[in-house]
C-alpha cells in the first residue's frame, strides 16, 4: 500500500513536471516517492525473510532507494522552500553516501556485523520476522546522517517562520521534521536492539511523502485559480485595448518574431493569419524614421530601457501613418535580453486634429492681437503722426531754402538728417504693428526678455501717456534668456499691461503707476506686470482666465484665456494675486533657454 500510493503520487507530480519544466520541485518529489517505494518495498521484503542471508541482503539493498530518497529531500527543501543552510545539505549528502559506501563494504550490511538469527512476532495480524544479532557501530554514520536531516529541517522551519511565508510552507518542514525525527527514534530502538521490532519506517515516509503531495497539490490549485484569473485579466486587458484602438504585441529576440493582437496587425497591415518575422515590420517603417528605429531600439535592449516614440509607416495601399509606440524589454535572470513587449497606438487622425487645432489657436490669437492694437490705433496714430508732421515741416523748410539765390547747404544737411530720423522712427512704428497683426507660424528661438519688454513698452507708452499712467521698469541685467515666439510673447506683455492701465482708470492722476519686473527663479523667469489699483475681488480671481469672462464693460474676456494657452504651450504658467499695498500683479513664468530649447 505505501510503495503502490508513493508511485501513485510519483507519476502524477512527473507529469506535472513534464509539463512545467522549469519547476524542479514536481521532479524532486517524484523522485523522493520513489525512493520511498523502493524502500517500502525493501521493508516488506525484510519482513518475509525466510533466511537470516537474505535478511541481511535485503537490508543491504534497501540503502540504495534510502540514499536516493533522502538526498531528493534535500533538494526539494532547498528548491521549493528556498530554506536549510548550504553547508548541512552537503553534510547530510555526505555522510549518507559515504553510509553507503560502507553498507557495500561490510558483511552483511553496515548495520549489523552479524545476524545470528531470526525471531518472528505479530505485526498487523500477520507473524514478520526481527532479526537478532550485532549491531555494527559504523551504522552511526547513516544515523548521523538522519540527525543532520533533521537538524536541517528544523533550521529550515525557523528560517521559513522569520522570512513571513505563508503556514503551509512551516506546516510541511515542521511536518518533515517531526516524521523524521520518529523514523530515527525507531531506527536506534530497532537496530541497537533496544526494543527489537519490525522495519516500519516507510509509514514515516510515507507522511513525509503525503505532506509533501498535500503543499504541492496546494500549490497546483493555486496555479490553476491564478491561470484562471490571469485568463480573465488578459480578457479584460484586450477588451480595454480594443475599446481604446490599442495594439499588443510581443517581439520575441530567440524567434525573430513577433507575436500581435488584432488590432496590432489591423495597425500595421498585417494579415491575422500570419507569422510577423521582424523584418517584415522593419519594411513596414517609413524610409525616413527606419534607421533611427533601429538604432534606438538596440540601444534600449542593450541599456533595458523603455522605447517611447513616434515613427512613421507605410501600409500596403501607400499610405503614411503616425505610430505612438511604448515598448519595454525583459531579459533573463542572468540579464540576457529575451523580449520585449509593447503597445501600438495609430496617432494619426489625433496629430491632424491637434495642428487643426493649433491652427485655429493661431488664428484666435491673432484677431486677438488686431484687436489689441485696434485699442492702441488712436495712440499709434498719434505716435505716426508725429514723425510725419515733421517730416513734412523739414520737407517745407527745404524747399523755402531751395528757392533762394545762395541755399545754406549745411541747413539742408540737417534737414535732410531730421528728415531721415523721422521716417525711421515712423517705419520702427510701422514695423511693430506689421509684426504683431501679421498672421503667420510659431517661430521659437531663444529671446532676451529684457529687449522684447523694452520694445512693448515704447510700443504701449504713448497710450500709458495718454492715460497718465507711469511705467515703472525694474529689470535684472544679468536675466538669462528663454525659447519662445517673440510675437506671441509680446501679445502677453502688451494685454497685461493695458489691463493694467485699465485698472487705474478710477485712480488719481498722480498715484497711476504700472511697474513691470524680471528676475530668474531656479530654472524659470518669472515676469510681474503690477499696478495700484483697486484689486480684483478675490471670489473673481480663480474666474479670471475662464473664457468669456471678463471684469470690463467693453470686454470680451478673451485675452487672458488666450494669454493662459500661449504661457503654458511654452512650459510656463500664468497667475494673479492681490498686492499687499493695492492693487493687483500677474505674474507669468518661462523656462530658461539651454542650447535652444527649454530646460
Amino acid at each position: 500500500m505505501v510503495a503502490s500510493t508513493c508511485l501513485t503520487l510519483a507519476v502524477v507530480h512527473l507529469l506535472v513536471w513534464l509539463q512545467r519544466r522549469k519547476q524542479w520541485a514536481y521532479l524532486l518529489f517524484s523522485l523522493a516517492a520513489v525512493g520511498a517505494a523502493g524502500f517500502s518495498f525493501s521493508e516488506a521484503l525484510a519482513m518475509r525473510a525466510e533466511t537470516v542471508e537474505g535478511f541481511g541482503l535485503v537490508v543491504r539493498w534497501a540503502h540504495i532507494p534510502f540514499w536516493f530518497m533522502l538526498l531528493s529531500l534535500v533538494g526539494f527543501v532547498r528548491v521549493y522552500l528556498r530554506a536549510g543552510r548550504l553547508w548541512l545539505a552537503w553534510t547530510v549528502c555526505g555522510l549518507r553516501t559515504v553510509s553507503l559506501i560502507l553498507n557495500f563494504i561490510f558483511t552483511p550490511n553496515i548495520n549489523f556485523r552479524g545476524i545470528t538469527s531470526l525471531r518472528h512476532t505479530q505485526f498487523l495480524g500477520e507473524s514478520v520476522a526481527v532479526a537478532v544479532g550485532t549491531p555494527n557501530p559504523w551504522m552511526l554514520v547513516g544515523q548521523m546522517s538522519l540527525t543532520f536531516f533533521l537538524v536541517f529541517l528544523v533550521d529550515a522551519t525557523i528560517t521559513l517562520w522569520r522570512r513571513g511565508e505563508r503556514w503551509s510552507m512551516v506546516l510541511l518542514s515542521s511536518a518533515m521534521a517531526f516524521l523524521i525525527a520518529v523514523s530515527l527514534g525507531q531506527y536506534v530502538l530497532s537496530f541497537w536492539g533496544i526494543r527489537p521490532m519490525p522495519f516500519i519506517s516507510s509509514l514515516c515516509f510515507l507522511g513525509v511523502v503525503a505532506v509533501m503531495s498535500w503543499e504541492m497539490s496546494r500549490e497546483a490549485i493555486r496555479a490553476e485559480q491564478l491561470s484562471k484569473d490571469l485568463s480573465k485579466k488578459e480578457e479584460w486587458l484586450e477588451l480595454v485595448a480594443d475599446s481604446a484602438g490599442v495594439g499588443l504585441w510581443v517581439w520575441d529576440f530567440k524567434t525573430n518574431l513577433i507575436q500581435a493582437s488584432e488590432i496590432a496587425r489591423r495597425i500595421y497591415g498585417f494579415p491575422s493569419d500570419e507569422p510577423i518575422p521582424f523584418e517584415n515590420f522593419l519594411a513596414r517603417l517609413h524610409p525616413g524614421d527606419r534607421d533611427w528605429v533601429v538604432q534606438t531600439t538596440h540601444k534600449c535592449t542593450r541599456e533595458g530601457a523603455d522605447f517611447h516614440n513616434d515613427y512613421r509607416i507605410v501600409l500596403t495601399d501607400g499610405s503614411t501613418r503616425l505610430i505612438n509606440v511604448l515598448a519595454k524589454t525583459f531579459t533573463t535572470p542572468d540579464g540576457v535580453p529575451e523580449r520585449m513587449s509593447g503597445i501600438s497606438i495609430d496617432i494619426t487622425e489625433r496629430k491632424q486634429l491637434e495642428l487643426e487645432l493649433q491652427q485655429k489657436r493661431n488664428e484666435l490669437a491673432h484677431v486677438a492681437r488686431v484687436s489689441t492694437m485696434g485699442q492702441l490705433a488712436s495712440t499709434l496714430a498719434h505716435e505716426l503722426n508725429q514723425p510725419l508732421g515733421a517730416i513734412l515741416r523739414n520737407a517745407e523748410a527745404g524747399e523755402l531754402f531751395l528757392q533762394g539765390p545762395s541755399p545754406d547747404l549745411d541747413e539742408l544737411r540737417a534737414i535732410l538728417a531730421d528728415i531721415r530720423k523721422d521716417d525711421q522712427r515712423a517705419g520702427e512704428v510701422i514695423d511693430r504693428m506689421r509684426g504683431l497683426m501679421k498672421q503667420r507660424k510659431d517661430a521659437k528661438c531663444p529671446l532676451d526678455l529684457n529687449l522684447l519688454t523694452s520694445e512693448v513698452v515704447n510700443l504701449v507708452r504713448p497710450d500709458a501717456d495718454k492715460r497718465q499712467v507711469r511705467i515703472l521698469l525694474d529689470f535684472d541685467t544679468a536675466l538669462p534668456t528663454v525659447f519662445g515666439d517673440q510675437v506671441q510673447l509680446q501679445q502677453v506683455l502688451i494685454n497685461l499691461l493695458l489691463n493694467a492701465m485699465d485698472a487705474l482708470n478710477d485712480t488719481t492722476q498722480d498715484k497711476r503707476f504700472v511697474t513691470v519686473s524680471m528676475r530668474p527663479v531656479g530654472v524659470m523667469v518669472e515676469v510681474a506686470v503690477g499696478d495700484n489699483g483697486p484689486g480684483i475681488a478675490e471670489e473673481k480671481i480663480p474666474q479670471l482666465f475662464e473664457p468669456f469672462f471678463t471684469t470690463k464693460h467693453k470686454g470680451l474676456g478673451m485675452g487672458l484665456p488666450i494669454s493662459r494657452g500661449i504661457i503654458e504651450e511654452h512650459g510656463g504658467r500664468l497667475w494673479a494675486k492681490n498686492n499687499d499695498n493695492g492693487g493687483a500683479s500677474f505674474f507669468f513664468s518661462l523656462p530658461v533657454a539651454t542650447g535652444g530649447t527649454t530646460t
